[in-house]
């Protein structure tokens, strides 16, 4: 199978991540402001509990599939059987969580309507094969299917949500752009596959491998779903749902930008490298990686910290001012998962340690649960953030403390200390602006503009080498343009 480029995947898949947000992010303002605080706290606490399902529904399918894929992608007939064997495990195991989840509903009192059409997204999970895609690095079928149907999906919010009493509206078009554009992915399916012999298809075969990624994904759910879940059960408050899923929306974004695409294409570009022993490649990779995360991640860090006074008024509307301080403790969260993100599909996932990363995860989702059960019923959302960012720290500590020195502090800290420096004074400078330019549109646009140079300027100034070999590029495109 013909390679396709490195960067180009990771410029299509941090398209792809972005398009994965971008139609809450982009309707968010008009969804804040028609639904509320309260009709999003709604829908978030919800939404909480039918990804409990969803996620039983996967097991590690997602990683797992990619991964296994990436070793065969070159040989057509075994990534066929290996294909099939994935899915019609996927195809049971989501059947299994279906009816399940409908004997759930029928016990439920509360928001039923809300539960059932929530039912599509578990139906989804059947034609969900983005994981075949990035196995063979074909990006391109992903982030064409999704930019479609979020499209089409942004057009439909605008034409029929237009009052608090069309919550259900609004939750029965995320969840159809979500299995259409699933279903969308199959037409092209015939090119990369061949028809096999039932016969020879072993399902159950990877029910156990899948377990052990499944592992790390339900430990992960515990500080990022359970939360939202906890939040509404100990404080019966739909407000304070909706604060924290408008804070955790805008966190999201910036991990997507920072880290998640270029990790994804990565980590199954890294089993393909582990399985040729391409060790120096391997290297290389993972010390682009890391400096672009740290780099990416301190801009952000400190950039959101300092604009979300304004922001947040300006972008979701009146009523949001308790997501300005939750925005400010969740911050550090982008680069803490980007470093441990980056060491997990960089080295515990290629290499075949995912369960001794799924130990580390559990360790951390302990943490967030102990801390979430003493924080919230004083502190409500707060004591969430609080709670998240503690355990996603005890996580990346592990990581690091396990790694056998694939990355190492000094690696790390080499670059690290420099941006964190410009991001500190970035942080002031938003400030300064913030003091002085009374409107909110302006403040937002002159911040973040100002923010971005002086955090870049002040990078060029300390000799930063991943701003140092961009400027390079730029001037070298200039001279062979002139």
């Amino acid at each position: 199978m013909k390679e396709i480029s490195l960067k180009s995947n990771v410029i299509l898949s941090l398209i792809y991540q972005i398009l994965t947000l971008i139609m809450p992010f982009i309707t968010a303002p008009y969804i804040s402001r028609i639904l509320g605080a309260d009709g999003i706290g709604i829908y978030s606490y919800t939404y909480s509990f039918q990804m409990y399902f969803s996620m039983f529904a996967t097991l590690g399918t997602l990683t797992y599939g990619s991964r296994e894929i990436a070793r065969v992608r070159n040989i057509r007939e075994k990534r066929s059987i290996l294909f099939w064997e994935i899915e019609l495990l996927t195809v049971i195991t989501t059947i299994v969580c279906l009816i399940v989840w409908f004997m759930f509903l029928y016990i439920q009192k509360k928001y039923k309507i809300y539960y059932l059409i929530l039912s599509i997204n578990i139906l989804a999970i059947i034609f969900d094969i983005s994981w075949f895609y990035s196995g063979i690095e074909r990006f391109k079928y992903i982030v064409l299917q999704n930019l479609l149907f979020k499209i089409l999906g942004i057009i439909a919010i605008f034409l029929f949500v237009k009052s608090k009493e069309c919550l259900p509206h609004y939750m029965t078009i995320i969840v159809l752009s979500t299995i259409l554009s699933n279903i969308s992915m199959w037409f092209y399916l015939p090119k990369y596959i061949q028809r096999v012999k039932w016969k020879k298809l072993k399902i159950f075969h990877h029910f156990k491998e899948t377990l052990i990624y499944f592992i790390p994904t339900i430990a992960t759910s515990l500080y990022t779903v359970l939360d939202k879940t906890l939040i509404g059960a100990i404080t019966g408050d739909s407000f304070e749902n909706g604060y924290y899923e408008q804070a955790t929306k805008i966190i999201n974004m910036a991990k997507s930008v920072s880290f998640t695409a270029l990790n994804n294409v990565l980590g199954s570009r890294m089993s393909y490298l582990y399985a040729e022993k391409k060790y120096d490649e391997i290297k290389k990779r993972t010390n682009q990686s890391l400096s672009y995360i740290t780099f990416m991640g301190s801009g952000v860090l400190f950039g959101i910290a300092g604009t979300a006074p304004r922001l947040i008024p300006w972008f979701f509307g009146d009523g949001y001012e308790p997501v300005i301080q939750l925005l400010r403790i969740l911050s550090p969260i982008v680069i803490i998962i980007g470093i441990s993100n980056c060491i997990g599909s960089h080295y515990y996932t290629p290499i075949g340690l995912r369960s001794l990363s799924a130990k580390f995860l559990i360790a951390g989702s302990v943490v967030n649960l102990c801390l979430n059960c003493i924080l919230i019923p004083k502190y409500k959302s707060y004591g969430a953030a609080v709670a998240s960012v503690a355990a996603e720290s005890v996580i990346t500590v592990l990581y690091f403390l396990y790694c056998n020195n694939f990355i190492t502090i000094r690696q790390l800290l080499s670059n690290l200390w420099k941006r964190i420096v410009a991001g500190i004074i970035m942080f002031l400078l938003i400030s300064f602006v913030n003091v002085l330019i009374q409107n909110n549109t302006l403040a937002v646009i002159l911040e973040i503009m100002f923010g971005f140079l002086s955090y870049v300027l002040i990078l060029f100034c300390l000799k930063d080498d991943f701003v140092i070999q961009i400027v390079s590029i730029i001037r070298q495109t200039l001279k062979a343009s002139d």
